[in-house]
C-alpha cells in the first residue's frame, strides 16, 4: 500500500500536470481563433478561384494547358499532411490510417504511389513502414506561409508537367469547428474545374486577353498553390481545435484523478492515526496491568 508520502508526490505530480495541459489549452484556443479567421478569410478567394477556373476551360481544349491533361493514374503522389507536434488527440493518427487506407485500396489501380509529406509525425509513421517518400517538409505549418506553398506547389507542378506523376492527391484534416475535424482526400492534380452554383450561365462568353492559353498559364499554377496553402490553413486550424479538445480532456482527467487521490490520502492518514490511537490505548491498559 502507497504511504503518504508517496500519495502526496502523486498529488503534486499531477497537479503540475494540470497546469501544464490548461496552458497548453489556452495557448491551442488563442492560436486557434487566429487559425481559424486566416482559413475563414481564405476559403472565399480559393473557392471563387476554382470559379475562375472553370468559367476559363469549359470552353477550352483538355489539352489546352498541361495541368489539364487527364492520363490513367499509373503513377500517383499523396501530398499528406500532419503535424509537427503532438498532444493533439487523433489528429494525426486519422490521416496516417487514411493515407494507408487510400494506398491498400488503389494498389491495384496505381503503379506507383509516393508521399510527399508535411510535418514531423508524418515523417516518423510512415518512416517505419514500407511506403516510399518522395519529399519532407517540416516546420512549416507553424508559421503558413504562401511563399512556402509555392515552393512545394513548383515541385509538384514541375513533376507532373514532366509526366513523372499523372495525379496528385491531398490528404488533410478539413477544418469544421473545434471539436470536429474530417479527413479529406482531394485531388490536387489533373486540375478537374467543376461546375458550382455560383458560377455564370453556360451561355456567357469572355473575351481574353492577350488569350486564353496565356491566361490559363498563369491563373491553373496559382489555383495549385492556393489550393495547398488553403490545405495548410485547414490543417493548422484543425490541429489547435484537436489539440484544444484534448488539453481540456486531460485537464478534466487531471483534477478527477486528484480528487481520487486527495480522497485516498485522507483514508490512508485516518487509518494511520487510527492505528496510533489503538496503540496508545493499548499501551496504557498494558500499564494498568
Amino acid at each position: 500500500m502507497a504511504t503518504l508520502k508517496d500519495i502526496r508526490k502523486r498529488i503534486r505530480a499531477v497537479k503540475s500536470t494540470r497546469q501544464i495541459t490548461r496552458a497548453m489549452k489556452m495557448v491551442a484556443a488563442a492560436r486557434l481563433r487566429r487559425a481559424q479567421e486566416s482559413i475563414e478569410a481564405m476559403r472565399p478567394y480559393a473557392y471563387r478561384l476554382r470559379e475562375t477556373i472553370w468559367e476559363i476551360s469549359r470552353s477550352a481544349d483538355v489539352d489546352a494547358h498541361p495541368l489539364l491533361a487527364n492520363r490513367p493514374p499509373k503513377r500517383v503522389m499523396l501530398l499528406v499532411l500532419t503535424s509537427d507536434r503532438g498532444l493533439c488527440g487523433g489528429f494525426n493518427s486519422q490521416i496516417n490510417r487514411e493515407t494507408e487506407k487510400y494506398i491498400l485500396e488503389h494498389t491495384n489501380d496505381h503503379e506507383d504511389i509516393g508521399l510527399t509529406v508535411i510535418g514531423r509525425k508524418g515523417r516518423d509513421y510512415f518512416k517505419r513502414r514500407p511506403y516510399r517518400i518522395e519529399k519532407i517538409h517540416t516546420e512549416v505549418l507553424g508559421s503558413v506561409s504562401v511563399a512556402k506553398a509555392d515552393e512545394i506547389g513548383q515541385e509538384i507542378i514541375a513533376a507532373y508537367q514532366d509526366e513523372g506523376l499523372d495525379a496528385v492527391f491531398m490528404v488533410y484534416n478539413e477544418f469544421k469547428n473545434a471539436v470536429s475535424q474530417k479527413v479529406q482526400v482531394e485531388r490536387l492534380l489533373p486540375v478537374v474545374p467543376e461546375e458550382t452554383a455560383d458560377t455564370s450561365e453556360q451561355g456567357v462568353e469572355f473575351l481574353y486577353e492577350p488569350g486564353k492559353q496565356e491566361v490559363l498559364s498563369a491563373v491553373l499554377p496559382l489555383y495549385v498553390n492556393i489550393q495547398i496553402y488553403r490545405a495548410m490553413l485547414e490543417s493548422v486550424a484543425s490541429e489547435m481545435g484537436a489539440r484544444m479538445t484534448a488539453m481540456d480532456s486531460a485537464t478534466k482527467n487531471a483534477g478527477e484523478l486528484i480528487r481520487k487521490l486527495t480522497l485516498t490520502y485522507n483514508r490512508v492518514r485516518q487509518a494511520a492515526i487510527t492505528k496510533e490511537l489503538m496503540e496508545i490505548v493499548a499501551g496504557a491498559e498494558s500499564l494498568k496491568g
